[in-house]
């Protein structure tokens, strides 16, 4: 397929996929909007120690939250592109919301000192880690509700502004919706977020979600669908206003791992096959919040 220099910047923020983007990790399987904050940690873990060997340390934390019954929850992502890394992500209703879970945490003295021990050992196996919190865009998504229980990759991009032109980042996008609205590709759907905390300013982070990766091959086809729509003047401005707008464009694909993500008992009734079921006998700890 020929791309425009125009369609491929908007496939990497869109990506035209058949899946929408989301993060709330509800009791029961549905659609729902993004969270409002996201709290994510990125560890860069040493050679030699991830696959099984971090899997093991990271269950530690999934097992002492079943234990406690903790009513946050929280999906674990390797990488499959870029440097090699674990991320983690746990949706908040507020700011608020994140501070009183915190804080519950270090009062159950059993869970703090269970995450004190797990942290240690799953320090030894990390090279790096850092952390910050995300805030939805609701006016630069597009159609965000899934169901996130039934998602397996995640597609984030991360665009940095160009000092000045927030203005113009917002013109961007709305030519990029418009242009998915008269193409009637009901299937495309995305989440934008923007780096609250933890790094530069003037960086959002833009989600997709996947059922599967046949869905980026089926999202690739649609290209000229939106090259119609957008017209050969549209494409030229939108080009023009890319150049003008966005310093840096930073895609990364991430597989969900079931092994170290704390998710809603319903979900692994439901499938059991790849959401893991902790047992309840094993020794306590928690995933920390940035």
């Amino acid at each position: 397929m020929n791309l425009t220099k125009s369609c491929q910047y908007l496939l990497i923020l869109a990506f035209a996929v058949a899946c929408p983007s989301t993060l709330v990790l509800q009791a029961h399987a549905q659609t729902m909007d993004p969270p409002k904050v996201i709290a994510f940690t990125r560890e860069l873990v040493k050679p030699g120690k991830t696959g099984a060997v971090h899997d093991k340390s990271e269950s530690q934390f999934v097992q002492a939250m079943a234990n406690a019954k903790w009513p946050t929850h929280y999906l674990g992502l390797n990488s499959l592109t870029g440097v090699s890394r674990a991320v983690f992500l746990i949706p908040y209703d507020s700011f608020d919301a994140m501070e009183k879970d915190n804080a519950a945490t270090m009062k159950n003295k059993t869970l703090a000192s269970a995450l004190d021990h797990a942290s240690v050992v799953d320090g030894d196996l990390l090279a790096s880690m850092d952390s910050g919190i995300l805030t939805y865009d609701e006016a630069m998504s597009y159609k965000p509700a899934i169901d996130i229980s039934q998602m397996r990759f995640l597609e984030v991009t991360v665009y940095q502004v160009k000092p000045g032109k927030r203005k113009e980042w917002s013109d961007l996008v709305k030519m990029v919706k418009g242009a998915y609205d008269k193409a009637a590709l009901g299937d495309v759907t995305w989440a934008v977020f923007d780096l609250a905390y933890g790094g530069d300013d003037g960086a959002y982070f833009v989600f997709t979600w996947h059922k599967s990766l046949a869905e980026i091959d089926h999202g690739m086809l649609e290209g000229k669908d939106f090259d119609k729509a957008l017209g050969a003047d549209g494409l030229k401005k939108l080009d023009e206003l890319y150049g003008e707008t966005v310093a840096s464009a930073n895609n990364q694909l991430f597989a969900v791992n079931p092994n170290m993500s704390y998710v809603p008992e319903s979900w692994t009734r439901q499938t059991p096959a790849f959401w893991k079921m902790p047992s309840a006998s094993k020794a306590s700890a928690k995933k920390p919040t940035p």
